[in-house]
């Protein structure tokens, strides 16, 4: 992907769809619009996966606290949806058996939770191997250890999927460009141009350049997440529903300090659940649900946020003391829910929605990350029948369209790769780095170590990281640190003390590709000192 060509396509010529928003509902309406045969356009405000979709829980999950709202269609979709995604990328989308510890004083009984897991495998169409299996609270306590034993009266194991989300966003968007799209991050639409009253394209401002410029299409998708409410004001067609956002957060402690020895899906007893996932060299525990009205671009974890979850945790899990200062980093994000009058934060459904205004534009909100595929081929069908449904287009082709270069036919042929990956790092001085690497590249790790051994910089774990720099900045559409070390390696939640020893030679490669102006290389500085410091103090 190249972004300058991008600008002159997006400039000079008109297409069959416009997309806004680069998340993972816009990327996989862009996928599926492109490999249908539309000529497609995607700008996003930010970077790729800025928002929701590099915020999530990094779960690929069949949602199954929504057996409790009786939202077997939704539970249905997105079961069924994770074997698909891990078929498309499992390295991407790894296989993660989740605990369910069940206690006397709160969460539901055995028998319904036997009963409720038993359903979630038969509507997500689970594999008899993989299916829910009951534990007695020997069982459970033998299976982790950590769990204070105080009320456990049982638990079971089911079947879930890992992911990294904003790594998920950006191979979709890559793939899209692929089949044809033009994709272009760092584009924010600024109004809406009309022709006869009916929407027919945007005004675009390069936010890099501050150059504006039209873009038009025929058909125009809002898919801009949390902001889809923010598009319709400008088109003067928030009218009826409107979005409900709700903040969840995550937290990251080192691994010593939380050494779970498999993911747990716990009750808190106040009708939250929560995940404490193992991560590499950390867990991650999260989310909390609260209802969100300050500033949208400005979500960050609050105190009581961090605090929430350590309370949780530790009254969940045997000597965990955890601290505020145990923390190394954090997440917040919005989920850009449907309003739903009388209805908690908590309550609310997860289910996309699509709205058309009066001037044909498209807007598209809720939905899940697991779901992405079925919400653009929802969007996609709907986009063909208003504006080509002459053309004769195929039904969506996404469930067959491998992702980063993919042609892995099961998990085990990724632990195999992985163990070819690890060979070759060991021979450039690299250990214990191919399992992280080809979680995030899969087949592309090829390309990434065959940059190394240009690179002579005594640490051999910089030679690394300017490496997937160099690849990042060819084939990724990274323009900015934070691209770089938020959205595209994950370092900044997953292994802090790298990215701080990393940075400053990344920092000086960026700099030397982009010629930035010393003024710049200050604002990048500076912009990655906020960002550490919002996810690490509070």
């Amino acid at each position: 992907m190249n972004r300058q060509a991008s600008i002159a396509k997006l400039e000079s010529e008109s297409f069959d769809l416009l997309i806004i928003g680069g998340g993972i509902t816009g990327a996989g309406i862009a996928l599926d619009a492109a490999s249908r045969g539309l000529k497609t356009a995607l700008i996003e405000k930010k970077d790729f996966a800025y928002g929701t979709s590099s915020r999530s829980t990094k779960l690929i999950h069949g949602g199954l606290r929504y057996l409790k709202q009786l939202e077997f269609g939704l539970v249905k979709e997105v079961g069924s949806e994770r074997a698909v995604v891990h078929k498309l990328a499992p390295h991407l989308v790894i296989p993660e058996k989740m605990l369910l510890p069940l206690y006397e004083k709160r969460g539901l009984g055995s028998t319904l939770t036997s009963i409720g897991l038993k359903l979630y495998d038969w509507l997500a169409g689970v594999k008899p191997e993989d299916q829910r299996k009951m534990l007695t609270r020997k069982q459970t306590l033998k299976q982790e250890p950590l769990l204070n034993p105080l009320d456990v009266k049982g638990g079971a194991i089911y079947a879930e999927y890992r992911t990294d989300d904003a790594r998920l966003t950006i191979e979709i968007v890559k793939v899209a460009s692929v089949y044809g799209a033009v994709v272009c991050n760092y584009c924010q639409a600024e109004d809406f141009v009309y022709e006869e009253g009916k929407i027919v394209g945007a005004i675009i401002s390069d936010t890099l350049t501050n150059k504006s410029f039209i873009v038009r299409g025929k058909a125009v998708v809002n898919a801009a997440g949390p902001w889809v409410d923010t598009l319709r004001e400008k088109d003067n067609s928030k009218t009826g529903k409107y979005l409900h956002l709700t903040k969840g957060v995550h937290i990251v402690v080192p691994r010593q300090k939380l050494p779970v020895t498999q993911s747990i899906y716990f009750d808190v007893g106040d009708g939250r659940m929560i995940f404490a996932i193992p991560r590499g060299r950390v867990t991650y525990i999260g989310t909390t649900d609260t209802n969100y009205s300050s500033p949208i671009d400005e979500v960050h974890t609050e105190k009581a946020d961090a605090e929430y979850l350590i309370k949780a945790t530790n009254q969940t899990f045997t000597n965990a003391d955890l601290q505020l200062s145990d923390i190394e980093s954090s997440w917040a994000g919005l989920r850009p829910l449907i309003h739903e009058e009388g209805k908690n934060a908590s309550e609310l459904s997860r289910k996309d929605e699509i709205f058309e205004s009066k001037s044909g534009l498209i807007s598209i909100a809720g939905g899940k990350l697991t779901g992405y595929r079925k919400m653009a081929e929802r969007t996609v069908d709907l986009v063909v029948r208003r504006y080509f449904d002459e053309r004769g287009l195929e039904s969506s082709l996404t469930a067959e369209i491998l992702l980063a270069s993919s042609d892995f036919k099961n998990y085990k042929e990724v632990k195999s790769y992985c163990a070819q990956v690890d060979t070759k790092l060991r021979s450039l001085q690299l250990a214990d780095e191919a399992e992280t690497l080809v979680a995030n590249f899969g087949k592309q790790c090829d390309n990434i170590i065959n940059r190394i051994p240009k690179f002579t910089d005594a640490d051999r774990q910089v030679c690394l990281a300017k490496a997937q720099l160099e690849f990042c900045l060819e084939k990724e559409m990274v323009v900015s640190a934070a691209d770089f070390f938020v959205r595209r390696t994950g370092l900044i939640n997953f292994d802090m003390p790298r990215l701080l020893k990393i940075q400053e030679p990344c920092l000086q490669m960026m700099d030397n590709h982009f010629q930035w102006s010393s003024d710049r290389l200050k604002e990048e500085r500076k912009e990655m000192e906020k960002l550490l410091a919002e996810a690490s103090q509070f």
